[in-house]
């Protein structure tokens, strides 16, 4: 790399000033900083900064914006969506305090703790963030990112329970940011993810429980036609506590993989309900009577041990997918994602399908980024980058896309555009006119485009001609 004029001399500064390590190509630590869990796509930043506090996260930023290297952040890398090849990565998962006032129902999380660790401080008071499906995946960028959990359609998306947020800005300020204090930065935020600086931690609100009825029914590829058939209409009748979801897996035929699903293609329903198991079983009874479950998994469990619901693997791999927000279904409908992502699919895809509605729907009382909350379901699919290539998977999943277009809702969620999002899919996880607002925002905080490499809005220059159409 050619190193501009006195950024060595610079650098040298930055290394003084940050507590963590600040590490560039060649230093013996740069690939374990810069890689997380998605290893398709890996960031080659020039400078990668070990963050372990707020007032790194400031000088990293003052740096970057005093060489215009471009900014991105990771914390444990499940949401890469377009590598950052040059410029500064700050990294948070040394940023892992959790603390919670159980009086108030509110947790104060740094940057990159997981879910795990939030659920190790939470559980002991009875009370629960509203995580998601991975245990293992980082609280603060789920959570930006909209946030769609297991307790989904009884309280909403994770963002509508953010109360107050530190971010470091572009300008390099340390901004506590509320309702009252920053309203229009505090609204981006929650939906618009990392376009607006550094968030360095949030304060969430939790909610009272400790357990739940959930687990899985895992049926045969030959029962798939009826199980999902089966679970489309019966998400028409289940009450707002219920958060379901069914998948299409194709296990790999490894050790550490149950005998009855190793190496089949597996149809797998997910239960979450908040409720005891009398009324769970009797409120599932319809999906049991779908077919003949290999393994059901089904039962009251503490809370804490959710994440065994969807089981999502935890080892870092590569993979590409997408997502698609659907206002209904119907029978040619789930035929139509069995046929071109099921068994007989191009290239090895896993499903899921999730049901929406309830809380989901409902605007919050502090309004936020996260939209198409008309959607009733949402339909997710990747694929491992371990056999076909990058193309193939991509126009495989273009055909399921694009023959669901009848059932669309209009949008996407921008935590489910794995990889390497395009700025088309990006643009439709918001509404027009929120996105809209967002570039208008965000030509306001960061007019120099300093944080371009995630899921990005148009740079400064791009606005004027929003604000005219």
């Amino acid at each position: 790399m050619t190193h501009p004029e006195g950024s060595i001399d610079m650098l040298a500064a930055l290394r003084e000033q940050v507590r963590g390590p600040v590490l560039v190509p060649g230093d013996e630590a740069y690939d374990a900083e810069r890689n997380g869990f998605q290893t398709a796509w890996r960031h080659r930043p020039a400078v990668a900064v070990g963050a372990t506090g707020a007032a790194d996260v400031q000088a990293a930023v003052a740096y970057a914006a005093a060489l215009a290297l471009p900014v991105a952040v990771q914390a444990t890398g499940h949401g890469l969506s377009v590598p950052a090849d040059g410029g500064l990565l700050i990294g948070t998962r040394r940023m892992t305090g959790v603390t919670v006032d159980p009086g108030a129902r509110t947790a104060w999380i740094e940057a990159g703790a997981r879910w795990d660790q939030v659920l190790r401080a939470t559980t002991p008071y009875g009370l629960a963030p509203l995580n998601g499906s991975a245990p293992h995946t980082g609280a603060v960028g789920y959570t930006l990112g909209g946030g769609l959990g297991l307790l989904a359609r009884a309280y909403g998306y994770a963002a509508d329970h953010v109360r107050a947020l530190d971010v470091v800005t572009p300008d390099g300020r340390l901004r506590h940011v509320t309702a009252d204090s920053e309203p229009d930065l505090f609204w981006a935020l929650r939906g618009g993810r990392d376009n607006f600086g550094v968030v360095t931690g949030m304060r969430v609100g939790l909610v009272p429980v400790d357990r739940l009825y959930g687990g899985g029914l895992f049926f045969p590829a030959d029962h798939a036609v009826d199980v999902l058939e089966a679970f489309r209409s019966w998400t028409a009748t289940v009450p707002e506590t219920m958060t379901a979801s069914v998948g299409m897996i194709p296990f790999p035929d490894v050790p550490g993989v149950p005998e009855p699903m190793r190496g089949r293609h597996i149809t797998h329903v997910r239960i979450a309900h908040l409720g005891d198991a009398a009324e769970g079983e009797r409120l599932v009874a319809p999906l049991r009577a779908a077919g003949t479950p290999l393994r059901d998994t089904l039962a009251e469990l503490p809370y804490a041990e959710g994440g065994s619901i969807y089981n999502d693997p935890a080892q870092p791999h590569g993979y590409s997918g997408s997502n698609l927000m659907l206002r209904d279904l119907d029978d040619r409908a789930v035929r139509t994602v069995h046929e071109l992502a099921g068994p007989g699919a191009p290239v090895p895809c896993v499903v899921d399908l999730r049901h929406l509605g309830g809380a989901l729907a409902r605007t919050p009382g502090v309004p936020n980024a996260v939209g198409y909350r008309d959607a009733r379901f949402i339909l997710r699919v990747l694929s491992p980058l371990t056999g076909a290539g990058l193309d193939v998977v991509r126009a495989a999943h273009r055909r399921v896309f694009d023959a669901m277009e009848p059932w669309s809702a209009g949008g996407r969620s921008l935590n489910f555009i794995y990889g390497d999002g395009t700025a088309d899919q990006v643009r439709e996880a918001y509404e027009p006119a929120d996105h809209r607002r967002l570039a208008e925002l965000k030509a306001g905080y960061d007019p120099a485009n300093l944080f371009r490499l995630n899921h990005n809005l148009p740079p400064a220059e791009a606005t004027a001609s929003l604000r005219r159409g």
